[in-house]
């Protein structure tokens, strides 16, 4: 099933086009970014958001501020626009591997300005590509592990919105339809900034998936209710013991799972994949801020976004914006290269070690 849905548009050497997703699903608005800090206003605004399309954007804002005409050394200003574009989101580390993966090429390429910008926009270009293939690669891993019919419970949005068009867990639904599968969604609103009720729920709607939306606290109810056949989430990072760190309220989801023996599945690229983290404690967890929580943003009818204020003035606000699931509570890992189980360590370490998908 091909999505309908596309986050980002590359014109090349010229600009990005990016969705504004901070005004779906009342508005379809592209926003232009020209150069790394245009980009990355937009991922710190969350007009991109989802750690691959996180680190695609990336990756092009690199090349489009190479493309730029400038009296100064290339290489510096190149590495000043990858910094700049890594401090936007700490939890993603799609994002440190996008700009890494740039910046490799800028240490082998000590030729003309012309020559390295020409490399770094097919860089950019292949991150993308690869990131859509290796996202068809999980949603066909993790077909398998549904049923001919079933009901699956996400959280937040791990799907076109949040990669480069097709999707990690709505990946695996979207596989699963292709493959004849009657499947059923409950999204989760996500709050606070909505990405199932604004974001899943529209792109699956988009895509004539069957879908319904409710709030965060009735996912117990409906567990109780014997309601869904499996969770699947997306990840931001993924420690080497299998932890994850996904959006808030995912270890909320995990834990009813596991309690009303649930399969929990978490979808990722092997990119989510963080060595260099033992566990979920080294990964960094970003705190928004807590004007997210005591006022909610959307669009009217006229494209713009207004602001809505339900808490007292002046009231004390916390926003993580994501959270770690436990490897304990996480059935499989579905990713490009197969799919992880207990005991993570070393069902990771394989597939870190594997370098062709199989």
């Amino acid at each position: 099933m091909h999505s309908h849905v596309k986050p980002l548009e590359w014109k090349a050497g010229e600009a990005l086009l990016l969705l504004d997703q901070r005004i779906l699903p009342h508005q379809e608005v592209w926003v232009t970014c020209r150069n790394a800090q245009d980009v990355a206003t937009a991922i710190r605004d969350m007009v991109v958001r989802g750690a691959p399309a996180i680190g695609v954007s990336a990756a092009f804002g690199v090349a489009l501020e190479s493309s730029l005409p400038s009296a100064g050394d290339l290489h510096s200003r190149v590495r000043t626009a990858a910094e700049l574009l890594r401090s936007t989101r700490p939890t993603a580390v799609n994002l440190h591997w996008a700009l890494d993966r740039m910046l490799r090429v800028v240490d082998s390429h000590a030729g003309e300005s012309a020559a390295l910008s020409k490399k770094l926009a097919a860089e950019a270009e292949a991150i993308h590509a690869e990131d859509l293939a290796a996202n068809h690669r999980i949603g066909q891993y993790g077909a398998e592990l549904l049923s001919q019919r079933a009901t699956v419970l996400t959280h937040c949005n791990a799907g076109a919105l949040a990669t480069s068009g097709y999707g990690t867990a709505l990946g695996v639904i979207r596989a699963a339809c292709e493959a004849g599968k009657t499947i059923s969604v409950f999204a989760d609103e996500t709050r606070p900034f909505l990405q199932g009720s604004r974001l899943t729920a529209w792109e699956l709607q988009k895509d004539g998936i069957d879908v319904t939306l409710i709030t965060d606290s009735m996912a117990g109810h409906f567990f109780q209710k014997k309601q869904f056949d499996a969770v699947i989430v997306g990840a931001d990072r993924i420690a080497r013991n299998g932890d994850a760190a996904n959006k808030i309220g995912t270890y909320t989801v995990a834990v009813l799972a596991h309690t009303h023996g649930i399969p929990f599945y978490v979808a990722a690229p092997i990119t989510t994949i963080d060595a260099a983290c033992a566990s979920g404690a080294d990964i960094p967890i970003e705190e928004r801020s807590s004007g997210e929580v005591t006022h909610a943003s959307g669009s009217g009818e006229d494209g713009q976004l207004h602001t809505i204020s339900f808490a007292p003035a002046g009231v004390e606000a916390r926003h993580p914006a994501f959270d770690v699931t436990p490897a304990s509570l996480i059935t499989a890992i579905i990713t490009d290269r197969g799919v992880a189980r207990a005991p993570y360590d070393e069902s990771i370490a394989a597939l870190l070690a594997t370098s062709e998908p199989r």
